[in-house]
């Protein structure tokens, strides 16, 4: 898993890449939460993922749980289909806005 931001004013976008799988999980999980810590509004690209597992959607589901305890916005965009069927077999695309 590769990734990229991109900050603009209290919103960063994180350009996620590659597979999100147990081994590449803690790095997406570190890098989302350190952006919430900071107390900016989350969108997570997705459109160049080829892979995530279950300790990747957990990442995304606690950044979001942490975002609403702040009260901040987080999103999903441009989820590739790969990622997309995973979210729909867990009916976790009604959970998340995706963009």
């Amino acid at each position: 898993m590769g990734y990229t931001t991109t900050e603009n004013g209290d919103h960063t976008t994180i350009f996620l890449t590659g597979e999100v799988d147990l081994e590449r999980s803690p790095l997406a999980r570190k890098v989302l939460l350190e952006t919430v810590e900071k107390g900016q509004h989350l969108i997570v690209d997705m459109s160049d993922v080829e892979y995530i597992d279950s300790s990747g959607v957990a990442s995304l589901v606690e950044a979001l749980q942490a975002s609403k305890k702040k009260n901040l916005d987080f999103a999903l965009q441009q989820v590739s289909e790969p990622a997309l069927k995973v979210f729909r077999l867990a009916r976790l695309e009604k959970v998340f806005e995706i963009r």
